[in-house]
Formats: structure tokens, C-alpha cells, sequence
């Protein structure tokens, strides 16, 4: 089952990944991280389809994607 992991410390909470996925389980979280930022988050990874549109968009690279 493909599914990703988002490094919170790396994320400067952009929100590319959140509009580029297509399946639109990336979100933004109410959390700060420990520079000051909101960050994104995946709850719900069921639907994922490892097509890795997020990592390949976050300037952070925040994102690694398991296929």
C-alpha cells in the first residue's frame, strides 16, 4: 500500500504539497513545528496512490513517498 511520510521538522508549511495531490489527503495541521510553522499532515492515507506529486513539489523535501 503506497503511503508517504512528511518530516515536520523540514516542513515550512507552503501548502504546495496540499494543492498538487490529487487524491487531496495532504492537509495542514493546527500544530506548529519547532521553527514556527505549520505544518502539512496525511490522517487518512488510504487513498493514496504513490504517485509522488508531493515530493516532487516540496522545496523542503519534507516528503518521502513509499510506493
Amino acid at each position: 500500500m503506497p503511503r508517504i511520510e512528511i518530516d515536520i521538522a523540514r516542513c515550512k508549511g507552503c501548502e504546495l504539497c496540499t494543492t498538487i495531490c490529487p487524491q487531496k489527503i495532504i492537509v495542514m495541521s493546527d500544530q506548529i513545528n519547532a521553527i514556527g510553522y505549520h505544518t502539512a499532515l496525511a490522517p487518512d492515507q488510504t487513498k493514496c496512490t504513490g504517485c509522488a506529486f508531493c515530493a516532487q513539489v516540496c522545496p523542503d523535501v519534507a516528503i518521502i513517498v513509499f510506493k
